[in-house]
């Protein structure tokens, strides 16, 4: 069901093969927007994904990209300027965990998830906003996590990245309000992708104690809020954190 009529719209989306990306990427072509996701492994993936976009009607083109270089934002912002016209949006969803505690966590541990989960989001903002400026007229989103406000014990790195998001949407939408381009953030809680299949029925009963909803939220739950801030009914909004986490960060 469509909420918000993004027809028309160029949007780009990084880490849209799996979990809330992909929950992105197929809610924004399904309400009409020309979708650019990005994925880094797993192109069969990609293509599956794309091929039942394209059979449900929708646009999307999958390039591979590794968020953590820049010239390869870099190129991949580039594309989507010059095969779409231009970027209405960008989501700057691609990140990973490597979990441990700081006692056993490597520098390369470290370092891994530093760039790709906030230095990459930095690459995509800048290779972005100058088209957008260019414009008068763009939005970006990008998906943080309540982590990023609570911290998280063995996610040091995780949460010390997604901490910095914040810092770096409340700025850039500080830098490019007068341009009529607004940054926000997205803060998931607990969602059930890839990644939280791995865990027991008992860690998960454990986290789901904790949150005031009793369950996790749903990709396409995330990506609903994805979609607002791209709309025009958000258009007085922007540098804030929106949580999405069923309670938990109250």
């Amino acid at each position: 069901m469509k909420t918000f009529d993004h027809s028309g719209k160029v949007i780009a989306v990084t880490g849209g093969s799996r979990g809330i990306g992909e929950a992105i990427v197929r809610r924004l072509c399904a309400e009409g927007a020309s979708v650019f996701a990005t994925f880094n492994s797993a192109p069969e993936r990609a293509e599956k994904i794309a091929s039942e976009i394209r059979e449900a009607g929708g646009t999307v083109t999958y390039l591979q990209v590794n968020v953590s270089d820049e010239e390869s934002v870099k190129g991949f912002i580039e594309a989507v300027v010059t095969q779409g016209g231009r970027i209405d949006a960008l989501v700057n969803n691609a990140g990973i965990t490597k979990d441990g505690l700081i006692m056993r966590m490597s520098g390369k541990d470290w370092q891994d998830v530093v760039d790709t989960n906030l230095t990459g989001v930095f690459y995509a903002c800048k290779a972005a906003a100058r088209p957008m400026m260019q414009q008068r007229t763009g939005r970006i989103v990008n998906i943080g996590s309540i982590v990023g406000l609570q911290g998280n014990a063995g996610q040091v790195n995780y949460s010390s990245a997604k901490a910095g998001l914040i810092g770096l949407t409340r700025s850039l939408a500080r830098e490019l309000a007068s341009r009529n381009v607004f940054v926000n953030c997205v803060a998931p809680g607990f969602v059930e992708t890839d990644m939280t299949e791995k865990l027991t029925e008992e860690q998960k009963a454990s986290f789901f104690s904790n949150i005031p909803m009793k369950r996790a939220a749903g990709p396409d739950e995330i990506a609903s809020v994805v979609s607002f801030f791209i709309a025009p009914e958000s258009s007085y909004i922007t540098g804030q954190v929106l949580n999405v986490d069923g309670g938990l960060a109250m």
